[in-house]
């Protein structure tokens, strides 16, 4: 650990391994670090023994649940869109060798006190009775506009300016009423509250696309929902970049406290110590638990585990998504469901884990706050719940060379994780982050080393 390195980084949640990886493969000697024995983090994937002992102390799980081993529970399960940012990073870095994804079998919203199928195809849109039949024509319209526009192409823009006008300006454009804005800002958009309609429009805009992309790609390969799933839960995923970055130049060190930040006179980031040793670097990425002195509260997350024996009624699948709208439950932010089963390798068979999250609103019983989708789940044998503080960093790490990520959200996809890769990366180093092959990635590297 007494080494020099160019970037040391804290905690091996999905934000920092992503980085890790990409910054070993870019040829940065990269020393990880987690306090823990295990990867993941806030995001790890538990057994059963380690989830009651997480949440229950010393209380053993009930035999009628079967073996601890045959459980890999995510503490935040997030589905991935077949379109995601995330996904592309998956496939240009090769990661995807790593792991094997399953589909998810649907996405549902709840609308008038039941769930409806979040439709896939033109022909489930024409039958669905989430939006009107002569709001049917206008969202055609919309969906029409948003397929053939090319942002090289003025003139598929019709006069609109996505950059400058609000969501809420385009809706009034091609006058969609409140239940088709639902639908396309929550269902589609995944927007976690009403705040984007104040938002300049490209970013939904941009969202829809993609979401349609993924739902067009799910049809082609005979899916019924654009979601998939890693078998055995999603703390593969950040150990699926620490193997990419120990392949190149990274090193690992778990079960590892950290003791204190090392900064130089002026302020700035010069080392980590753990014990009697100290590494130094030039820059250090880390998650908020590191960082308590560089990070503000912005809010919390309610987030409950449920272990059922049977699927969410009225679903009629192994695995589903349900979008709980805000403006359906009188609340401000939306409430997300998720679904697993024995399909996705993450328990036994017979058995399903069902994941609810939200934004806290008061300072109440928070079990009170998701009662809407626990109604929705049936019997369930076992619950836990709890509440997360979400943290962001004070500062964008230029100055002292420290970069700090944001805590989860209450969201079930990965966009915001995504987003604040692409974010600290370009804060890192510069630069956007720009996606390429692996192999073609490699050929470069090798013929800049052979021009050196």
């Amino acid at each position: 650990m007494d080494e020099e390195y160019d970037v040391i980084i804290l905690g091996t949640g999905l934000t920092e391994c992503i980085l890790s990886g990409i910054l070993a493969v870019e040829g940065k000697k990269v020393l990880h670090i987690d306090r823990n024995d295990f990867y993941g983090g806030e995001s790890a994937s538990l057994d059963l023994a380690q989830l009651y002992q997480r949440f229950r102390g010393d209380e053993k799980p009930p035999s009628s649940l079967g073996r601890d081993r045959d459980y890999c529970v995510d503490l935040i399960p997030k589905f991935l869109l077949t379109g995601e940012g995330l996904v592309k990073v998956l496939v240009y870095t090769n990661v995807m060798r790593y792991l094997s994804f399953v589909p998810i079998s649907t996405s549902m919203v709840y609308y008038g006190d039941k769930i409806y199928k979040v439709p896939s195809t033109s022909n489930e849109a024409t039958l669905s009775p989430l939006v009107g039949f002569m709001q049917k024509l206008k969202a055609r319209s919309f969906f029409e506009y948003l397929r053939e526009w090319r942002e090289t192409d003025p003139a598929t823009h019709k006069g609109l300016d996505l950059d400058r006008m609000t969501m809420s300006q385009v809706y009034d454009h091609f006058g969609l009423n409140e239940d088709t804005q639902e639908f396309i800002g929550h269902a589609m958009a995944l927007h976690l509250d009403e705040k984007y309609k104040a938002q300049p429009a490209r970013r939904t805009c941009d969202s829809v696309i993609m979401y349609a992309s993924s739902a067009s790609r799910a049809n082609i390969d005979n899916r019924s929902s654009p979601y998939i799933y890693p078998q055995y839960g999603l703390g593969d995923l950040p150990q699926a970049f620490a193997r990419l970055s120990a392949v190149y130049t990274g090193t690992f060190m778990l079960a590892t406290p950290v003791d204190e930040i090392v900064r130089n006179a002026a302020g700035g980031f010069e080392g980590v110590r753990s014990g009697d040793q100290v590494a130094r670097a030039k820059i250090v990425i880390g998650d908020p638990s590191y960082f308590a002195s560089a990070v503000r509260k912005t809010g919390r997350v309610i987030r409950a585990i449920c272990i059922m024996k049977n699927p969410i009624p009225n679903t009629s699948a192994a695995s589903a998504q349900i979008i709980l709208p805000q403006r359906q439950t009188g609340r401000e932010h939306d409430i997300y469901v998720t679904c697993l089963s024995a399909d996705q390798k993450i328990c036994p068979p017979n058995v399903h884990i069902a994941s609810i999250s939200t934004i806290a609103e008061t300072n109440s019983n928070p079990e009170a706050e998701i009662k809407t989708a626990l109604n929705l789940l049936g019997p369930v044998e076992q619950k836990f719940v709890w509440e997360s503080d979400i943290f962001e960093p004070v500062a964008d790490g230029t100055a002292d060379n420290v970069f700090i990520s944001r805590s989860y959200d209450a969201t079930s996809h990965f966009e915001t994780v995504y987003d604040d890769v692409k974010d600290m990366y370009r804060r890192i180093t510069g630069h956007d982050l720009v996606l390429k092959n692996r192999n073609d990635a490699d050929n470069e590297a090798q013929q800049q080393q052979q021009q050196q």
